[in-house]
């Protein structure tokens, strides 16, 4: 799942804004970059995407396996050796791609990761012109499923791993690209079935992943963010019961109020101010590209004491920026009642809860039932969380992120942040391994398509992403 923490308080890792700034600035240094766009790079890296998106990897039908193979062939045609090149998975439609360019070793391997299935897609749901599993290209926009989630990703991992082998690079460490099985769902987890069955094969110091992109409004791009941490998910089941009757006779003791009195105490609910150093420096940072009130509230937030005031002013802005202060739980399900002639003997509703990094899900049960204040309504959790803890903001990754995008983007500030949603990078955060989701793509905050109707991406973001981590992954490797 693609997208969006900032420290600044960092011990050795300076954060300081490049002297250029400004959209000017921005654009053109973009223009600078026109060169790059329609090189032979470019090119194949486009035929690489148009390839995976054409491959339907849905977990309904699709054959993930089709995919890794066909990128795998890619790799050994471009000479990539044999032996570095494995399609392997614990079901016929669920292979991984694992591919390996050996360095010196003098450094640890940086593995690079993104996963090659995708949300399911039907063609009578899109514009009667396009289809989900056809890459049509249109006034500067690449159409079909996975392009901005997360093939697009795997396609520049593919291109540059090649373009890397033809150049002959001998970096100082290994890299290790893994293109991966039922991130969006399904029962076959690539990178968790890798960690238990094949860890040394992608075992590394950290991984570069999805989960970050650029924010791109009114054509200006605002920030270049990196993800390095995620919210965990836990959804409850509320129930009241109730010996029920005749509908004749109502009383006032009915399931289904005693649900609906809970659930209103609910939503009226917010839970406690958490900021972590990662939200914290979010704020600060955004701070500096927001205006007027807004900008002021960001500042507020992100000191030591957050001001209350600001706290209220942008949760009820933005329900991201509410989500970046705090859990979060909300009703998403609701059933009750079996007859219409009768007193309802059961209501039932499902509350998801996004926790922040470091929550206890016992805290969080307890907190639903003081705020639900109603012995009539058990709560219980359905299934059972997969925390992750933040990965350390290290001066050796955030760096050449810095420096990267000052040489692309000047102005354009690195935006550390944390996902309300979910990625797979959590299996490997919880192995030990850091994660950083960070691409150089950018899309217009206005109009995210990921997971819906028409999903597109920019032409020349893509090729912008592409040269951005060609840079990125050489610095980081040593090269």
């Amino acid at each position: 799942m693609r997208h969006t923490l900032l420290v600044l308080a960092l011990a050795g890792l300076a954060l300081a804004a490049p002297s250029a700034t400004g959209p000017a600035a921005a654009q053109s240094a973009i223009s600078n970059q026109q060169s790059t766009i329609g090189t032979a790079h470019d090119r194949l890296a486009r035929d690489i995407l148009k390839e995976l998106v054409e491959i339907d990897t849905t977990d309904s039908i699709g054959d993930n396996t089709k995919a890794a193979e066909a990128m795998a062939a890619r790799l050994k045609a471009a000479g990539v050796p044999t032996d570095d090149v494995r399609v392997l998975g614990p079901n016929p439609r669920k292979g991984n791609l694992v591919a390996r360019l050996r360095g010196t070793g003098k450094a640890r391997p940086i593995l690079l990761l993104a996963h090659l299935d995708v949300v399911e897609a039907r063609k009578e749901d899109w514009s009667p012109d396009l289809d989900p599993f056809r890459f049509i290209e249109r006034e500067g926009f690449f159409y079909g499923r996975g392009t901005t989630d997360d093939k697009a990703m795997a396609a520049i991992w593919i291109a540059n791993l090649i373009r890397y082998t033809q150049e002959g690079l001998v970096p100082d460490r290994d890299l290790i690209v893994a293109l991966t099985s039922d991130e969006e769902g399904g029962d076959y987890n690539g990178v968790d079935w890798l960690l238990q069955n094949h860890r040394p094969l992608i075992e590394a110091d950290y991984c570069l992943n999805e989960g970050g992109g650029g924010d791109l409004k009114k054509g200006r791009r605002l920030t270049n963010n990196v993800q390095a941490a995620e919210k965990v998910y836990l959804s409850f089941r509320l129930e009241a019961r109730n010996p029920g009757g005749h509908s004749s006779l109502p009383t006032k003791d009915n399931a289904i109020y005693h649900l609906a009195g809970g659930l209103a105490r609910l939503a009226a609910y917010d839970f406690p101010v958490r900021l972590s150093e990662v939200t914290r420096g979010y704020f600060a940072r955004m701070a500096a590209v927001e205006t007027g009130q807004t900008a002021a509230d960001m500042k507020a937030v992100s000191q030591p004491t957050p001001d209350p005031d600001a706290v209220k002013r942008l949760a009820d802005q933005s329900p991201w920026y509410n989500a970046q202060i705090r859990t979060t739980c909300v009703a998403t399900r609701l059933e009750g009642g079996h007859a219409d002639n009768a007193l309802p003997q059961t209501a039932r509703a499902t509350v998801n809860c996004r926790m922040l990094p470091g929550a206890d899900p016992k805290e969080i049960a307890q907190t639903l039932v003081r705020v639900l204040d109603d012995d009539k309504i058990t709560v219980t959790p359905i299934g059972q969380p997969r925390p992750s803890q933040p990965s350390p903001l290290r001066p050796d990754v955030m760096g050449p992120i810095e420096r990267v995008t000052s040489e692309m983007w000047p102005g354009v500030p690195v935006v550390p942040t944390m996902s309300t949603g979910a990625t797979d990078g959590l299996y490997l955060r919880n192995a030990g391994i850091p994660v950083y989701g960070v691409d150089g793509i950018f899309t217009d905050v206005d109009d995210t398509r990921a997971h819906g109707r028409d999903e597109r991406l920019g032409a020349k973001e893509f090729y912008e992403g592409r040269e951005f981590l060609y840079r990125l992954v050489k610095a980081l490797a040593g090269r």
